[in-house]
């Protein structure tokens, strides 16, 4: 039987933006110690822990003095270098473990690792040069979306394809790199699934999430999706495959497309907490970082309940343009959630924080979150 850590145990943070800020805040309601790695001072994570580490991941031997002082490990992004995950392991627990950092650092591998398990994908080729991308582009056809295969997010590293006449452009834009030519899906939806998998192998979920985006960064969620049953079920099960297959101790999340004939192309998969789960720390009875914690240090997991339908908004730093972001837009509605990240500089497109509203129904939940964010900026 594998022993659980219980508080006042030390939880070790690969990370500190907000998803490592969140979990800390998790994990100190309940009684945990928090340590924290990474190359940045006094970062959202670092403002709550009681050890901030500042180093490269790889200076492995501050990584193993971290490993050292923790109890078990895990983390809040998932390109942390295989050698930090490596030295982490030689000390405690890491979770979830380094065979989900391995597929999910790489795109390549991560719908290598979908076909390889029976999974719904778009079709793709590797690409490693102008030549591999012009026989991708013949097999798959255009439009397609070129994309690195490591270090990509928001839309980072992507180069859209019209006419196979683009691609030395698109090549040269991507800057040569290993990369990942799929076959552009015309979706109905964007939807997530955020869930939970214990030491004990017991796998809980959020049921399907609502996504909509705006230049690549994920805007509003919006939850439950309204999905028929038998469809969301399908989604369910996909995410359930995934965490088994990688044998995940943590929360992930998958992100799906959803095409108009109700079937699925699994687009990615994040091993750690979500933004579009954010809504769940306020709409559901155990929101996914208290679910994190929960299922890195062997307890059980919690209820995924619904209190009531929610949408969730973010904040990014384009609503300080003008300034200071009209807070007392928010605080009149007791069914509204703020949750800032403790972040210095406001810069377009990145995200300070999340509204989360939470009403009768998503559609209302989703109207109130937006009306207020309209507000923040005085017009």
């Amino acid at each position: 039987m594998n022993k659980q850590i219980l508080p006042p145990s030390t939880i070790g943070i690969l990370g500190s933006g907000q998803l490592g800020r969140m979990l800390a805040l998790s994990a100190r309601q309940m009684g945990y110690r928090i340590h924290v790695l990474s190359p940045d001072h006094g970062s959202p994570t670092g403002q709550i822990a009681d050890k901030e580490y500042t180093a490269p991941y790889d200076d492995l031997d501050t990584v193993r003095e971290f490993a050292r002082g923790v109890d078990v490990v895990t983390y809040e992004f998932e390109n942390v270098p295989a050698a930090t995950a490596a030295a982490c392991e030689e000390f405690a627990p890491l979770r979830p473990g380094a065979k989900a950092l391995h597929i999910a650092q790489n795109r390549l591998r991560e719908k290598q690792f979908f076909a390889a398990n029976g999974l719904p994908v778009t079709p793709f080729a590797a690409v490693n040069s102008l030549t591999d991308l012009n026989i991708g582009l013949t097999r798959i056809g255009a439009p397609a979306i070129l994309k690195t295969a490591a270090s990509g997010y928001d839309g980072k590293g992507q180069q859209f394809i019209r006419q196979p006449e683009e691609a030395a452009a698109a090549w040269e834009r991507v800057g040569k790199r290993p990369s990942i030519l799929e076959g552009f899906v015309e979706f109905e939806r964007e939807l997530s699934v955020v869930a939970a998998r214990g030491l004990d192998g017991r796998f809980a979920h959020y049921g399907v999430i609502e996504n909509s985006h705006h230049h690549h960064i994920l805007d509003i969620s919006v939850a439950p999706a309204g999905l028929p049953r038998s469809v969301a079920a399908d989604a369910i099960a996909i995410a359930d495959t995934v965490m088994a297959a990688l044998d995940v101790v943590g929360v992930l999340t998958v992100e799906l497309f959803l095409l108009s004939n109700g079937r699925f192309r699994l687009n990615e998969i994040a091993p750690r907490p979500h933004n579009s789960g954010h809504l769940t720390i306020d709409a559901c009875v155990t929101g996914q970082f208290e679910q994190q914690l929960r299922a890195v240090c062997g307890l059980p997991l919690g209820d995924t309940s619904y209190r009531q339908p929610a949408a969730m908004a973010n904040l990014l730093g384009d609503l300080w343009a003008k300034g200071t972001p009209v807070w007392t837009a928010v605080f009149p509605h007791s069914d509204l959630h703020l949750h800032l990240y403790g972040k210095r500089e406001a810069r377009p497109g990145r995200k300070m924080g999340h509204l989360t509203a939470l009403a009768d129904s998503p559609q209302a939940a989703k109207a109130l979150v937006q009306k207020v964010r309209n507000q923040l900026t005085g017009d």
